[in-house]
């Protein structure tokens, strides 16, 4: 599932985008409003989490113009403000959530899960690919009915690998979702996941493929050219 945070807290994004990657979410960052609008006209994002005091113009504007433009992601809002009147506020500019800083980081996982089950009115809890499943509540893989068993950055690679099967997902996009901010990770290291993976899924019906300077694509054994 890929996230938009809207933070211009450096330290503060670093850290929550560690601990949601650690939870297993693709997230991207923007500092400011413009650079927020810029990524979410140019890309599909499960989730918005927008912080409300932004530099230049404030998280509201976003807010108002995403509704203005019927753009339907759902956006949880963060801000330190615990005034009601603000709460108030921002729901009926649109929000779909709001958290008030500090927050425990489970509750806002739990929170976000739900809105993402919310935003596809619960009529996809599974997404699948050949024999290969994936529980969105549980974030878990299946094959045939029976529990895989991957670590946890394997995991992330063929959750983003499924989440865009059919579709080539380059390597710089890997190390993006695999990795937190500042680790020193190659591209070989996504070599190496890719291959584990293959390995696990030997049995299935699914493969993932290989396109020489572009990434990796996840496709069904039958549909491979």
């Amino acid at each position: 599932m890929k996230l938009l945070l809207v933070e211009d807290n450096a330290e503060l994004s670093r850290w929550l985008c560690r601990a949601l990657r650690e939870e297993l979410f693709e997230v991207e960052c923007a500092r400011d409003a413009d650079a927020a609008m810029w990524r979410i006209e140019d890309s599909r994002y499960d989730l918005v989490l927008l912080d409300l005091k932004l530099a230049g113009s404030d998280g509201r504007s976003v807010l108002r113009r995403l509704r203005r433009e019927r753009e339907p992601t759902p956006v949880l809002v963060l801000t330190a403000s615990e005034a009601v009147d603000m709460k108030v506020e921002c729901l009926n500019l649109g929000a779909d959530d709001y958290v008030v800083k500090p927050f425990e980081v489970r509750e806002l996982v739990a929170r976000i899960r739900a809105l993402i089950r919310r935003s596809a009115n619960n009529a996809v809890s599974q997404l699948s690919c050949g024999d290969l499943s994936y529980d969105l509540a549980s974030c878990s893989f299946a094959v045939n009915g029976e529990a895989l068993a991957l670590t946890p950055r394997e995991h992330r690679v063929l959750e983003m690998l499924l989440l865009q099967h059919d579709q080539v997902v380059g390597k710089n996009q890997l190390m993006a979702g695999v990795f937190p901010l500042g680790a020193e990770a190659g591209e070989n290291a996504i070599e190496t996941y890719v291959h584990r993976l293959r390995r696990k899924l030997a049995a299935t019906d699914i493969r993932i493929i290989t396109l020489r300077g572009f990434g990796y694509i996840l496709k069904m054994a039958a549909d491979e050219t």
